[in-house]
C-alpha cells in the first residue's frame, strides 16, 4: 500500500443532517412548481411561487455548510486531488443525464419542438458542451441558457467553480478572511439586485456574472455559518422549517424585489440552515427526509427535459386553470417518480461502480 494515498477511512461520507436534507428536497420540488408556473404566468406578479427561483440561492447556501462540514477536517489528508475525484462522482453521473435527457427532448419533442434550426453539428456542440459543464449559450428560441440542453445546469457550473475554489483557497482560509469575503460578496450580490431589479439571473449569457455573485455570497455564507458553529438547537422540526423555507417562494413578487430578494439569501437562509442543522427530527419523518434528500438533486437535473415540452404544449394549447392544475400536479408526481427511477437504476450504481473502483485502487 502507498503511505501517500489516503487511507479508504478518509474517503468516506459523513453521516448527514437529515432535516437539512429534507429542506434541499422541498428547494428542488419549488423549482420544479416555479419552472411549470412561470410557462403558465409570464407576468411574475400573478405567480403564486414567483420566487421559487431563490430555491437554487438555498441550494448554494446549505452546499457551502455541507462542503465545511464534509471536508474541512480531513482535505488536507485526502489531497486537493481526491476531493475533486470525491465531487465528480457525485455531481457528474446526473450533469450528463440531464444532458441526454435534454438532447433526447430536443429530437423528439412531440409539441412541435425546433430541432431543424440546429444542424447535426451545432446540436454535437450543445450535447458536448452540456454534458462537460462547458457553457453555450448559443439557443436563442431558449433565452441564451448558457446550458440549452439542459437549463438548471446553470447552477451546476458555478457549485463547481465554487468546489475549485474552496479547495485551492477556502479551505485554508481563517475565519477573520472569510468574514472579509462574505462582506464583499454581500455586496456585489446587492449590486446585482439593484441593477436587474432582482436576483433572477445567471442561467443566461447576458446574466452569466449574476450567477458567480449569488454563489459566492450563498456558498461563503453557509461555509461560515459551519466554520461558526451558528448550529440554533430548535423544536421547529422538518414540517416547521419546510413552512419557513416555502414562505421565502412564495412572497410577494413586487417593485421592491431588489431589497427583498437581497434580505431573504443575506440573511433569512442562513438562518434556515443553522436552524436545520440544530432542529430535532421526529422519528416519524426520519425516512421522509433521507427519501426528500436523495431524490432532490437527480430531480434538479432531470426535470427540465419535459418542461421545454411543456412549454410548448402550453403555448400552442393554452390550457384552462383546472387542466394546467391537472397537469402540473400529475407532472410533479411524474416527475419525481422519474427522478427516483433515474436515482435507483443509474446515479447510485454508477456512483457506487466508480466509489468501488477507486477504494480498489487505494488498497
Amino acid at each position: 500500500m502507498d503511505t501517500n494515498k489516503p487511507s479508504t477511512a478518509i474517503l468516506q461520507t459523513k453521516p448527514h443532517f437529515n432535516i437539512l436534507d429534507g429542506l434541499r428536497g422541498v428547494a428542488a420540488l419549488a423549482v420544479v412548481v416555479f419552472h411549470f408556473m412561470e410557462w403558465a404566468y409570464s407576468d411574475f406578479s400573478t405567480n403564486f411561487i414567483a420566487h421559487g427561483f431563490l430555491a437554487v440561492d438555498f441550494f448554494f447556501c446549505l452546499s457551502g455548510f455541507v462542503i465545511g462540514y464534509a471536508y474541512d477536517d480531513r482535505i488536507a489528508q485526502m489531497g486537493v486531488l481526491e476531493f475533486f475525484k470525491s465531487r465528480i462522482i457525485r455531481l457528474h453521473p446526473l450533469v450528463i443525464a440531464g444532458s441526454v435527457l435534454g438532447l433526447l427532448a430536443l429530437l423528439f419533442d412531440p409539441f412541435a419542438g425546433s430541432p431543424e434550426a440546429y444542424n447535426t453539428g451545432k446540436i454535437a456542440l450543445l450535447f458536448l458542451c452540456s454534458a462537460f459543464l462547458i457553457p453555450l449559450p448559443l439557443m436563442a428560441d431558449r433565452g441564451f441558457n448558457l446550458f440549452g440542453l439542459n437549463a438548471p445546469s446553470w447552477s451546476l457550473f458555478w457549485e463547481y467553480m465554487a468546489n475549485i475554489v474552496y479547495a485551492l483557497i477556502l479551505c485554508k482560509l481563517s475565519r477573520r478572511y472569510l468574514w472579509l469575503l462574505v462582506i464583499i460578496s454581500s455586496g456585489a450580490l446587492c449590486v446585482v439586485a439593484y441593477r436587474s431589479g432582482n436576483l433572477l439571473g445567471g442561467w443566461s449569457g447576458p446574466t452569466f456574472w449574476d450567477g458567480g455573485a449569488r454563489i459566492s455570497y450563498s456558498f461563503l455564507a453557509g461555509l461560515l455559518v459551519y466554520r461558526s458553529n451558528w448550529i440554533i438547537k430548535n423544536k421547529l422540526g422538518f414540517i416547521g422549517l419546510s413552512v419557513l423555507l416555502s414562505l421565502a417562494f412564495v412572497m410577494p413578487f413586487s417593485k421592491w424585489n431588489w431589497v427583498t430578494e437581497p434580505l431573504v439569501v443575506l440573511f433569512y437562509f442562513p438562518l434556515l440552515i443553522a436552524l436545520g442543522a440544530g432542529a430535532t427530527l421526529t422519528p416519524g419523518l426520519q425516512k421522509l427526509c433521507v427519501f426528500s434528500g436523495k431524490v432532490s438533486y437527480p430531480l434538479y437535473m432531470t426535470h427540465y427535459a419535459v418542461l421545454w415540452m411543456f412549454g410548448n404544449y402550453y403555448t400552442n394549447h393554452k390550457p384552462g386553470t383546472i387542466q394546467l392544475t391537472l397537469i402540473i400536479i400529475a407532472g410533479m408526481i411524474l416527475l419525481t417518480g422519474a427522478a427516483y427511477l433515474v436515482m435507483v437504476l443509474y446515479d447510485i450504481p454508477l456512483r457506487k461502480y466508480l466509489n468501488n473502483k477507486r477504494l480498489q485502487w487505494k488498497k
